[in-house]
């Protein structure tokens, strides 16, 4: 019989709603003995934007994109950490460019079964709707989707494992 999941992916980026996502992917990949990776992409289209909206210099891009790459391989050390206590292998992975478009080649790349994100954020506006990169990720990947959503349930989920 086929697993039903054999490869998952949890995408984080240091919120509180991708640290729960996380949490939940080891809860996960641990019951259904998957394979887990963990996402975090260094956003050059947001960069690239700061800088032509004259908000960065571009002299200063290259101190931002370090700080931007260090805080994501912070998030993939923090995602990797959760599993290991709990016996769960988390491979990191890093990735640059739009969230969206690195989100899908990575599920395609991986062969991920499935996608655990943490919950949207509130939607102020439908233009933040329409460029919520993470979001527009969740409607257009090749793979199946799961929203972590219910924190207390999740937690209780996490300590129960080892």
């Amino acid at each position: 019989m086929t697993k039903p999941i054999e490869s998952m992916m949890v995408y984080v980026d240091g919120s509180e709603g991708s640290i729960l996502a996380a949490r939940f992917a080891v809860v996960l990949a641990s019951r259904f003995g998957a394979e887990l990776h963990a996402l975090s992409v260094l956003n050059t289209r947001a960069l690239s934007d700061l800088v032509q909206s004259h908000i960065f210099l571009e002299s200063e891009r290259e101190e931002y994109r370090r700080e931007l790459a260090d805080d994501g391989s912070r998030y993939l050390n923090h995602a990797v950490e959760m599993g290991r206590r709990k016996g769960v292998t988390v491979v990191g992975q890093s990735a640059s460019g739009s969230v969206a478009a690195a989100i899908k080649e990575k599920v395609a790349e991986l062969r991920i079964d499935l996608l655990v994100m943490g919950p949207p954020p509130r939607i102020r506006s439908r233009r933040d709707a329409l460029y919520d990169e993470a979001e527009m990720a969740m409607r257009t990947v090749d793979c199946s989707v799961l929203i972590a959503r219910d924190e207390e349930r999740i937690e209780e989920l996490y300590e129960e494992l080892f």
